[in-house]
């Protein structure tokens, strides 16, 4: 190559084949759409979870693969159960995870459209007040091997209809006393399709749309219809709604709102822009892993009795807690990759997204020193009042993230386990009259072994080979095992929480002794030892992660890390401790 020669480009990352996104390129080949629009819709009524994350990644990664947009949108049709706590919260995440929307939108802003199209879903028919209890809805629903009976209020006439549903606008019956149905087939072989409920009376203010309403739309009569408001091209959902698809194109296509701009004209006023469309939805498989659960009221549960310290608990498979745990929106956008997109449900092994996690940090987090099971080790052939200053490497592998200074006295703190009075086989630490390196410090032989009257170990009296240390012909004399430190005098003490799985079997959804899930927690899926760090350690920003060397990967804790009172939290083992389980 010529100097003035331009290094050959990068290979571009090979484009993603999953079924979605080849949905989507035909679609543009063939012109049905020009732009893609998606959206991401959460219902407000608790934590985001890992499951979510690979909703998001899959809505906001498909807009931004094919120069389309993708909105956020709260499904907040059910006042009782939504909270504005939750409506941060998941803003936030959507955040941290490294995406943000074209537009933040509401189902509750379009109300009144919803209003306008029961409306005229009652004037062609398709649409009837029903004044059956919830109970006598359920008999006369049929079973899955049973048709249906009608209503008795199936038939009532159009104008009484129109009459009684805007009597329950106004607020005259109370909850439960009737319901807006439509009129599709009490025969169906899907139940979803059996006159399901369009409108239920709640007399329950809104938090966004006030007091002005009484009535509320169901789920998939408000969520059809919010895509097609939107212009939405492609709605992705998990399978279970794949059994609600036909309702969803029930819904779109008798309202018709891409044909029926007027219905569209509250928004208009408002200075939304006219955007309806025909959606298509598509099922994709949710995501599952072993050794959790993802149900909201199960982690409901395990937060209001008290069995993990709340939502963010970094034990929890919710955003916020794995975030606090230590995982980062890099490893977790490369799980959703690497679990993909298919039409089959699978349980995911937790170790997949483990090893995400140890991917992206070993390659990004700086190294640190720190002991967490102390056992004090005095170098005797140095001065009591020495010390130095040691350069380490940040990272072995990237000279980018630099250097830091390290301090070496002659009081040092190891890890009780690397030593040994009595050596297993293998054992390539220290042990009494042994060797054994100190990471950049040198070689030191173990001379004296001092015990309590217990008889347990509190200090290793060793020499220093002067000739050992870095620089000096004798640094690469070879020994069987190198440790790492932390000098007593300028360490400091921390707190650390060693976090494991929450639960101690695979699938705590379905135990094969029959256990509720709670009684399936994990007893040592927290521990917290005090443990010193060195001096570069303790001076983290909260959310910083490091690599403990020989330890695993580590983070400063978002709420109660301070330089001056450390507080970590351990995101991962250096590897899989649970291969073998």
């Amino acid at each position: 190559m010529s100097a003035t020669s331009a290094p050959p480009a990068p290979e571009a990352a090979p484009a993603k084949t999953d079924f979605i996104r080849q949905i989507v390129r035909e679609d543009l080949a063939s012109g049905k759409h020009t732009a893609i629009r998606t959206r991401f819709p959460p219902e407000p009524n608790g934590y985001l979870h890992i499951g979510h994350a690979k909703a998001i990644c899959l809505d906001f990664g498909i807009a931004q693969e094919f120069g389309g947009t993708c909105n956020l949108r709260f499904d907040d049709t059910n006042p009782v159960k939504e909270d504005p706590e939750y409506v941060r919260a998941i803003c936030e995440d959507v955040r941290w995870l490294g995406f943000d929307w074209h537009a933040l939108r509401h189902a509750s802003d379009y109300f009144e459209v919803f209003y306008l199209a029961a409306e005229k879903l009652i004037r062609q028919g398709d649409a009837y007040v029903c004044d059956l209890t919830a109970e006598q809805v359920r008999e006369y629903r049929g079973t899955l091997t049973e048709p249906g009976r009608d209503s008795p209020w199936r038939n009532r006439s159009v104008e009484e209809n129109l009459d009684l549903f805007r009597r329950m606008r106004a607020g005259e019956f109370p909850d439960g006393a009737r319901t807006l149905r439509a009129k599709i087939d009490m025969a169906s072989g899907n139940i979803n399709l059996r006159d399901p409920a369009l409108y239920r009376i709640k007399h329950v203010p809104h938090p966004i749309a006030g007091a002005g309403w009484c009535i509320y739309p169901m789920y998939d009569f408000a969520h059809s219809l919010s895509d097609a408001i939107e212009g939405i091209t492609h709605s992705l959902c998990t399978l279970e709604f794949e059994d609600h698809r036909p309702l969803y194109d029930w819904c779109v296509d008798r309202v018709a709102l891409h044909r029926h701009p007027e219905l569209l004209r509250p928004l208009l006023d408002q200075g939304y822009p006219l955007e309806a469309a025909k959606p298509r939805q598509i099922e994709f498989s949710r995501l599952n892993i072993n050794y959790t659960v993802m149900s909201k009221r199960k982690l409901m549960a395990l937060v209001q009795e008290g069995l993990v310290d709340g939502w963010d608990d970094p034990r929890m498979p919710t955003l916020q807690g794995i975030r606090r745990r230590g995982y980062t929106p890099a490893s977790l956008r490369l799980f959703a990759e690497r679990v993909g997109i298919s039409k089959q449900n699978s349980l995911i092994d937790f170790s997949v997204l483990e090893n995400c996690l140890r991917e992206d940090l070993d390659a990004h987090a700086p190294r640190r020193m720190a002991v967490l099971d102390p056992l004090r080790l005095v170098v005797t052939n140095l001065a009591e009042d020495h010390v130095e200053t040691l350069r380490f490497a940040n990272h072995p592998k990237d000279e980018s993230l630099g250097t830091r200074e390290v301090p070496f006295a002659r009081e040092l703190w190891i890890e009780r386990d690397d030593f040994a009075e009595v050596p297993p086989k293998g054992f390539k630490r220290l042990v009494p009259g042994g060797e054994v390196r100190l990471r950049g410090a040198g070689i030191v032989r173990c001379d004296e072994v001092v015990k309590d009257t217990d008889g347990r170990v509190v200090e290793l009296r060793c020499t220093l080979d002067p000739d050992s240390r870095p620089g000096l012909p004798g640094a690469d004399r070879k020994v069987k095992g190198t440790i790492h430190w932390v000098s007593a005098r300028h360490a400091v003490a921390a707190e650390v929480r060693l976090y494991d799985r929450l639960f101690a079997v695979p699938d705590p959804d379905n135990d094969e002794g029959g256990r509720s899930y709670k009684d399936c927690l994990n007893p040592e899926s927290r521990r917290t030892v005090r443990g010193w760090v060195e001096p570069a350690a303790a001076g983290a920003a909260p959310e910083q992660s490091f690599q403990f060397e020989r330890l695993g990967y580590f983070v400063a804790d978002r709420h109660d890390h301070r330089p001056d009172a450390p507080v970590f939290n351990r995101s991962v083992s250096l590897r899989d401790t649970w291969s073998a389980a």
